[in-house]
């Protein structure tokens, strides 16, 4: 790919600010920028000096080597307590016949759907009700290790967790804890939307704090277990929110390592109370990927979900320091959807995921949640390919 080879070239142009080549120097160098410089980035750099520095770090981590998973999404309601303006798939209590509420036997229904498949994760998150309380969540951790030992279980935010350790009269840390032993395996990065109080009070105002996301991902770290982290952009934040929000992020990991990942995640504005503010370019995307790679020096992986951003910028991501686009979502989830997402109808075959992969001159690898390698289809043939003219079958060595 072009970007890969011409960081070098940019930054000889004359006509290049000469902050941004100070501040190249000192990322390829290994120095931490400081927020005024991610403030800069954002205000002052070009789309191709951001792509080439984003590539340059993501290609020394991890080549062109690109991760997804197998894994399947379960929300077990989207009625929800809290009313955060940019949300498009919550269903207010007073509109509760346009939302669903799953029991525990509909839930693990869902899971057992999935019993013939080779999934490696199944993804837990949705709204917040009384009855969806920390006796509900145990009962389902332990049922699906029951059923499934070996199914990674990724669940809830601290949105979550938050309201029912309260409803509890729990600790964070006990609640933690309980969780931890009812079969929880990591926790995904959502709920944390912008950290900094003057933008999170507004459109996010009566759940947990940023303060407060930050602490139970800490406790679950302390634990020895892993998350993700995620940052909602394109709304009435500044640059500055971003960075504030990155900075955050980078001093809890410099602290406890436990976070894998970090997924920007695109605000659109299908059918929630913040519907007036357009949304961002695919050329902000860009930016935004590429600076959260060059600013999170302490983070292995960039994630862009595939189904919020649309196949063609996802493909486009893995030149801006992206290198995970999630899994094949093999399930129904109704999230993506009713945001007004690019992809309308969020499943990708493992095929046509690693064949997306493979378009833009990269290896496709599949991992579980925790990163390890399951498959790398970098030289793999798929048996649907086989019929085409041309096609030569490899001797089998015994």
């Amino acid at each position: 790919m072009e970007t890969n080879n011409n960081l070098d070239l940019i930054l000889k142009d004359p006509k290049l600010d000469p902050e941004l080549i100070r501040i190249a120097e000192k990322s390829i160098a290994g120095e931490r920028l400081q927020t005024e410089e991610g403030v800069y980035l954002y205000e002052k750099a070009p789309l191709a000096y951001l792509g080439a520095l984003a590539n340059r770090i993501r290609e020394a981590r991890h080549g062109d080597k690109t991760y997804f998973n197998r894994n399947f999404h379960i929300e077990p309601t989207n009625v929800c307590l809290y009313t955060c303006t940019f949300c498009s798939y919550s269903r207010l209590i007073k509109k509760r016949e346009e939302g669903w509420e799953y029991s525990l036997e509909e839930i693990m229904d869902q899971v057992k759907a999935y019993d013939d498949e080779p999934v490696t994760e199944a993804h837990i998150v949705g709204g917040v009700l009384p009855q969806y309380d920390v006796a509900f969540y145990s009962d389902l951790f332990r049922q699906i290790k029951e059923h499934r030992p070996e199914l990674h279980v990724k669940a809830l935010t601290p949105v979550e967790y938050h309201y029912i350790f309260k409803k509890a009269k729990v600790s964070y840390e006990e609640g933690m804890k309980l969780m931890l032993e009812a079969g929880l395996d990591s926790m995904p990065g959502g709920g944390a939307e912008i950290f900094h109080p003057e933008i999170r009070d507004e459109i996010a105002g009566g759940k947990c704090t940023g303060d407060q996301w930050l602490e139970i991902h800490e406790i679950w770290h302390n634990l020895g277990k892993r998350s993700n982290a995620t940052m909602l952009y394109g709304h009435i934040e500044s640059y500055y929110h971003r960075i504030h929000h990155l900075d955050q992020l980078r001093d809890l990991q410099d602290r406890t390592g436990g976070f894998q990942t970090f997924i920007p995640l695109k605000f659109r504005n299908k059918g929630n109370q913040m519907s007036h503010i357009e949304e961002v370019s695919v050329i902000e995307d860009l930016k935004n990927y590429a600076i959260s790679r060059i600013y999170l020096d302490n983070f292995d992986h960039i994630k862009a979900y595939w189904p919020m951003i649309g196949r063609d910028t996802a493909q486009l991501s893995l030149a801006f320091g992206v290198d995970d686009i999630d899994g094949t979502i093999d399930d129904t989830t109704k999230i993506y959807s009713m945001a007004g997402s690019e992809e309308q109808n969020p499943a990708l075959s493992t095929r046509d995921l690693v064949n997306l992969i493979r378009r833009v001159g990269r290896e496709p690898i599949e991992r579980d949640t925790l990163y390890n390698v399951v498959t790398d289809y970098t030289d793999h043939v798929f048996e649907e390919d086989k019929q085409f003219r041309g096609y030569t079958a490899l001797p089998v060595v015994n």
